[in-house]
């Protein structure tokens, strides 16, 4: 038998397994490394975060990936270079985390890279005839593995799309494996540059199980805030706080098409960009409102499609909310949704005991366990598939 095929057979032998979650999302922020420890696999998966950093990323880096995100014209040249050198960056990364925290690479079993989404295309969105769903992640798992020498497995979401998905949200399948309780209505929510929840219900029934995009999160907040304020987000929303809502701005944001699609339902920055907020402002006459009202405006944009949706579509009592990224920090956020969903129960993921920073990174640590050692779980309409592709450090 092939060597790293035997050495893969043992790794999923074992009891005990220590992966490295990495995700790297849309707003660009850093890196999130995520150390665990996982025993069993599926409804039956134990594990405890042992480590985990943010290693943020710097301009330059930064905007040689803006270059080419949900870009239409992206340079092909610049995407194949990006695809390696991120994923070499990464590996960097990884072993500059490990070094701090004074373990060799060899104690991990696996690495499960997210990698770096630069173009998101359901057919809702590209509308394409004879075109399926697709999406591209880079940062080749290959120079992970070879530079870390560390089994990689990347790649997660051109599995769900070719079993009839749209590769999002994958968040789903771990948070049914880690956040789902008996008798206890919830909802994960997570806050990104996208906005997610899963909703599970409180009688376990995988039918009604929902986890979808439900709009943006900090996506064009954050792109707002480069564009008028040359800062990368809102700090403490100080810039919301300072403005007011424009009421006729925040009806036609709400107003787009995706918000009237049937979940589950995938969408991206391809989408809630700045040409949105541009088209916007036009429609509803607003071209020459104050910046501090545009991000407060696309603030309450981002918490009232939450609160709308969770009204429209969650029809359960005694719901639970769980929040988790960035957004779960946004403070006008957070108080807009306590507002708009009084009977409701807001907390971040601590609650659960999952790191709210490190919840994505983990939930991908857990996809790699899942397709060591799992099964394909089947959930609601949701494909049965176990993700991932390996690469061997040799």
């Amino acid at each position: 038998m092939n060597q790293n095929l035997q050495k893969l057979f043992s790794i999923a032998q074992k009891k005990e397994k220590f992966g490295i979650g990495l995700m790297s999302g849309t707003s660009l922020d850093g890196l999130d490394i995520a150390l665990c420890r996982f025993t069993g696999s599926g409804l039956k998966t134990q594990f405890s975060l042992i480590k985990f950093i943010t290693t943020p990323y710097q301009e330059p880096f930064k905007k040689e990936v803006q270059s080419i995100f949900a870009r239409r014209d992206a340079d092909l040249e610049k995407v194949c270079l990006l695809n390696a050198f991120i994923g070499n960056f990464h590996a960097e990364l990884v072993l500059q985390a490990l070094a701090e925290w004074g373990i060799q690479p060899e104690e991990v079993d696996f690495i499960a890279s997210h990698g770096q989404t630069i173009y998101h295309a359901p057919k809702r969105l590209h509308k394409k005839a004879g075109y399926p769903n697709a999406t591209l992640q880079i940062g080749d798992g290959d120079h992970v593995a070879v530079k870390t020498g560390i089994l990689t497995i990347s790649d997660f979401r051109q599995k769900h799309i070719a079993a009839g998905g749209e590769g999002a949200p994958l968040a789903l399948y771990g948070d049914v494996l880690l956040g789902s309780k008996a008798e206890e209505n919830r909802i994960l929510l997570n806050i990104g540059g996208i906005a997610n929840l899963t909703f599970l219900p409180a009688d376990g029934n995988a039918d009604k199980i929902l986890c979808t995009d439900i709009g943006p999160g900090n996506t064009m907040i954050d792109a707002a805030c480069r564009r008028y304020f040359n800062l990368p987000y809102d700090e403490d929303s100080k810039i919301a706080f300072a403005g007011n809502v424009n009421e006729a701005l925040l009806n036609v944001l709400l107003a787009g098409a995706f918000f009237k699609e049937q979940a589950p339902k995938t969408t991206g920055p391809e989408l809630f960009n700045l040409n949105y907020l541009d088209e916007a402002l036009k429609q509803s006459g607003t071209t020459n409102l104050s910046a501090e009202d545009i991000i407060c405006t696309l603030s309450a944009f981002t918490a009232q499609s939450i609160a709308g949706f969770i009204l429209q579509h969650i029809k359960a009592d005694d719901i639970r909310v769980f929040t988790s990224g960035g957004g779960a920090r946004n403070i006008y956020i957070i108080n807009y949704l306590k507002k708009a969903l009084p009977n409701t129960i807001i907390q971040n993921t601590s609650a659960l005991g999952i790191d709210p920073d490190a919840k994505e990174a983990i939930l991908f640590a857990l996809l790699g366990n899942e397709a060591l050692c799992g099964e394909s779980l089947k959930i609601g309409s949701n494909p049965a598939v176990l993700m991932g592709k390996f690469s061997f450090p040799v």
